[in-house]
C-alpha cells in the first residue's frame, strides 16, 4: 500500500463517518457533494469527518482507487465503503441509510 492508500485507510478506518467531497460541509463546492452532506444532516450525523479533495490531488485520485468507484463524493462508515451521494439518496429514502449510521 503506498502513501496515498494509507493515509485514506487511516482515515476511513479511524472515523466512524467519513465523507470524501469536493469542499467542505460548511461549503460545499458542487452539488453532489452539499447533497451528501444535507443527506447525512438530515440522517443526525454529529461525528462527521470530511475530506476536501480539492485540496489534495493525490487523494482525489487516490480515492478512486481505494474503493473502486470513479466519483467523489465517496461515504465510508465503520470502516466500509457506502457509496455517493446517489446510493446515499436511494438508501436514505428506503430508511437503510439511517440503519447503517446507527450502527
Amino acid at each position: 500500500m503506498d502513501a496515498v492508500q494509507q493515509r485514506i485507510d487511516d482515515l476511513v478506518k479511524n472515523n466512524r463517518v467519513v465523507l470524501f467531497m469536493k469542499g467542505t460541509a460548511q461549503f460545499p463546492m458542487c452539488g453532489f457533494s452539499g447533497r451528501a452532506v444535507q443527506i447525512l444532516k438530515a440522517c443526525g450525523v454529529n461525528d462527521l469527518k470530511t475530506f476536501n479533495v480539492l485540496e489534495d490531488e493525490a487523494v482525489r485520485q487516490g480515492i478512486k482507487d481505494y474503493a473502486q468507484w470513479p466519483t467523489i463524493p465517496q461515504l465510508y462508515v465503520n470502516g466500509e465503503f457506502v457509496g455517493g451521494s446517489d446510493i446515499m439518496m436511494e438508501m436514505y429514502q428506503a430508511g437503510e441509510l439511517q440503519q447503517v449510521l446507527s450502527a
